[in-house]
């Protein structure tokens, strides 16, 4: 049987613009005689690629059916962001409402960059972070690409508005696979919130997303960035964010993640300049047979930066997370501070965590710390509550929910988090008379 990677570079990349020609052939020469990765490979090691091999997700989308009532799936009350949504990998007109864009902010999906100045400046940037030589999966998207998202915030423009970006399936005839790609360029000074929401309709799916986001934060830029993975249990997803901080830069980055037959999400930040400054947050929820795996490399290239990791994991029934989060403080990255934490808890006998906290460090004068916990609930703080009165399933399911409560209280963008407490709570608590302590 041919392999999946050369049946994917195979297929056509649709009708992407002229100017994405060169990407495209450079991905395809990226991933001629390579293979997907098995267990073998370390980084690969808890994550089965066999969903990947056993499905047809190499065939092209087909348009989503035209009337389709789709935007209740990703509609966040009183957020008011300007959206771009794009539909099985396509960009949907419709369901997009960018607004009036303010001055200082380029919004455009690849498919509408007409201007020569705006496509020179996406050139400049597109494939810089991400590189198809190093991973294959980035190889795959770029000969897939067919469109994508391109944001940039001119200098010293502070954006008030959030941007979200909707990547949402629906279900079709025969497995597929898309490709989605965004760039976010932050010049000097400048300020946005972008919030990537993946998602899909109600119906089991048969999708494969290839993921790639590259965030190119300026000098003095600040980014805040949330990632929200609220798919269908079946979609399958390899993603991955490529972040680079320029002198005194901030990222601030928020991952949620529902599982699903195969999840995996590979985060990398470069401090390439210094005073730079990178907080992420992250919250996974695997249940059932579902898996998310998430891959953190924090990179410290320059001196005087700073990172703060803190990833926290319920995983039921017979759900299995993965994270590995690494530290890598390179030669010259003096007075660095790193720290990193991932706390997990088991609510069944069956459910599994593999954790791997990392640091390599080549500098000698730094502040860096790592730590990992696999836990379950606390008997005596069920017994607690039990003796106040509450039920044994009410204690179970405030416990579970007060675990990853204090992160969602990080959230600076109230909305989403009123967005996601009810559709979290809901994991842990079929019964509505047992929401009502978390709402």
């Amino acid at each position: 049987m041919t392999d999946f990677v050369a049946r994917a570079l195979s297929r056509e990349a649709g009708t992407p613009p002229g100017w994405l020609a060169a990407v495209i052939s450079q991905g395809r020469r990226s991933g001629e005689g390579r293979v997907l990765p098995d267990i073998k490979v370390e980084e690969w090691k808890y994550t089965s690629l066999r969903p990947l091999r056993e499905g047809q997700y190499q065939a092209a989308p087909q348009p989503a059916p035209a009337g389709a009532d789709l935007a209740a799936h990703f509609a966040i009350e009183n957020l008011g962001a300007h959206v771009l949504a794009f539909v099985n990998g396509q960009f949907s007109e419709a369901l997009s409402s960018p607004g009036p864009l303010p001055e200082g902010l380029s919004l455009l999906p690849f498919s509408r960059v007409g201007d020569d100045s705006e496509i020179a400046l996406i050139s400049e940037h597109l494939g810089t972070l991400a590189d198809g030589q190093a991973r294959l999966f980035t190889a795959l998207n770029d000969s897939w690409l067919a469109d994508g998202v391109y944001l940039r915030v001119a200098r010293n423009s502070h954006i008030r508005q959030p941007i979200q970006l909707v990547w949402m399936t629906t279900s079709q005839t025969a497995d597929f696979g898309l490709a989605q790609r965004l760039l976010v360029v932050l010049e000097e000074g400048s300020e946005a919130t972008v919030l990537e929401h993946f998602t899909s309709s109600d119906e089991t799916q048969n999708a494969f997303t290839n993921g790639v986001t590259e965030l190119v934060v300026g000098a003095n830029a600040r980014l805040q960035h949330y990632r929200l993975h609220l798919e269908e249990p079946a979609a399958l997803h390899v993603g991955a964010i490529h972040a680079s901080l320029g002198r005194s830069a901030t990222l601030n980055g928020f991952h949620v993640a529902l599982g699903s037959r195969l999840k995996r999400i590979d985060l990398v930040v470069r401090h390439r300049g210094e005073g730079a400054h990178c907080e992420l947050n992250g919250v996974y929820l695997p249940r059932l047979r579902e898996h998310v795996d998430y891959h953190v490399t924090m990179e410290h290239e320059v001196p005087h930066c700073s990172s703060e990791q803190t990833f926290r994991g319920i995983v039921a029934d017979h759900g299995q997370a993965v994270f590995n989060g690494r530290i890598h403080i390179h030669r010259d990255a003096q007075k660095t501070s790193a720290h990193l934490s991932n706390r997990n808890l088991l609510t069944s006998n069956t459910a599994e965590v593999d954790t791997k906290p990392e640091l390599e460090i080549y500098a000698d004068d730094v502040q860096c710390s790592h730590g990992a916990t696999v836990a379950q609930l606390d008997a005596a703080q069920l017994h607690y509550l039990r003796t106040r009165g509450i039920s044994e399933q009410e204690a179970r399911v405030l416990l579970s929910f007060g675990f990853i409560n204090e992160l969602l209280n990080r959230m600076s963008l109230e909305p989403v988090q009123r967005y996601l407490r009810p559709r979290l709570a809901q994991l842990f608590a079929q019964d509505p008379d047992l929401m009502r302590h978390l709402l």
